[in-house]
């Protein structure tokens, strides 16, 4: 499995990006996919994750401003990303784990996850 990110970039406060993350290789009908990120000289955190029953977690900081999706006839996930703040600039991974059909309530948890993107770059200014 190769996860491979895009969609990031430079964008002024208040802006929006839209995020992209191409699967290939996935056979798997089960999913729990997320986005998680990390800033500068932070720790790595859950952004949002959906699963395979559409089932969505967001974290509190970015609740009714980033929305994910998944369009798994492209195999790719989305995350748009609104009404962007300063705090939002990180490196955005992409994650996967194929043997979950939910993500649940660790959805959060990075080390649940088997699979990871490159990661692209967000800054907000």
């Amino acid at each position: 499995v190769q996860l491979v990110e895009s969609g990031g970039g430079s964008v002024q406060a208040g802006g929006s990006l839209r995020l992209s993350c191409a699967a290939s290789g996935y056979t798997y009908s089960t999913y729990c996919m997320g986005w998680f990120r990390q800033a500068a000289g932070k720790e790595r955190e859950g952004v949002a994750t959906i699963d395979s029953n559409g089932i969505t977690n967001y974290a509190d900081s970015v609740k009714g401003r980033f929305t994910i999706s998944s369009d798994n006839a492209k195999n790719t996930l989305y995350l748009q990303l609104n009404s962007l703040k300063p705090e939002d600039t990180a490196l955005y991974y992409c994650a996967a784990e194929p043997l979950f059909s939910r993500c649940g309530s660790a959805w959060y948890e990075g080390e649940r996850y088997r699979y990871w993107g490159q990661g692209t770059q967000v800054t907000v200014s």
